[in-house]
């Protein structure tokens, strides 16, 4: 099963269908629906947050999911899936990857190796590491992980988030996983140049499922020009 799903998203994309509260599109039947309509355009998976909207989106489409459960820290920080009761329900709502922070600086109940092999052994299914450096990366690779992606290595631009392709390059280089493109791909030449650097699959999420911010960039480039 595990392997299944590894070679459905071979060489795919996998659309990130996520809103946050204050967002419009929050909501598991508005992200049910665009994760639909990603399926419709060719999407090989979906990366949701929530089991709830992990659930919904697994009944509507039938892909596979990389689920997480983003929490809210005492010290106001974003948390991504920090325990490993937050991978359970995941798994129970039809996740088959579980992705959760690798960051070193990142607040964790355990070592990354004891709930890489916990959730490994008990929940079955594949687990893959956000990473923003590729120190992260080679720790997460020793700590068993399935797939490590480069979630947070994005570049910060005057124009938003851009990919790092050093990092991308040194990740398919050194590490002996699969690795997921992610973070800051805008364009579809750059998902092409990503799998030609040798990436198992490609992650985008608000260069498609965003609107707010996609109107954003359309707005902020014409009103830049000095007609």
């Amino acid at each position: 099963m595990k392997n299944d799903t590894l070679q459905q998203i071979k060489g795919g994309l996998i659309v990130s269908c996520q809103a946050l509260e204050h967002e419009p599109l929050h909501g598991p039947i508005l992200m049910g629906a665009m994760a639909l309509a990603a399926k419709e355009g060719g999407a090989a998976g979906i990366r949701a947050n929530s089991a709830r909207d992990v659930a919904v989106i697994k009944a509507m489409t039938g892909l596979p999911i990389i689920g997480i459960e983003k929490q809210i820290g005492p010290d106001g920080r974003l948390l991504i899936t920090p325990t490993f009761e937050c991978a359970e329900r995941l798994v129970e709502a039809g996740a088959d990857i579980v992705a959760f922070c690798a960051r070193s600086n990142h607040p964790r109940e355990m070592a990354i190796g004891d709930f890489v092999r916990q959730v490994k052994s008990e929940l079955d299914c594949l687990v893959m590491a956000d990473i923003g450096t590729i120190e992260d990366a080679l720790v997460a690779e020793k700590a068993g992980v399935d797939l490590v992606a480069s979630t947070f290595g994005y570049a910060d631009t005057s124009g938003g988030a851009a990919i790092n392709w050093e990092l991308i390059k040194a990740m398919t280089e050194e590490l002996g996983v699969p690795v997921i493109a992610e973070g800051g791909i805008w364009e579809p030449q750059e998902a092409c140049q990503a799998l030609e650097l040798g990436v198992h699959a490609v992650v985008v999420g608000t260069a498609i499922t965003r609107p707010q911010l996609i109107t954003k960039r359309f707005v902020a480039a014409m009103q830049s020009l000095k007609i």
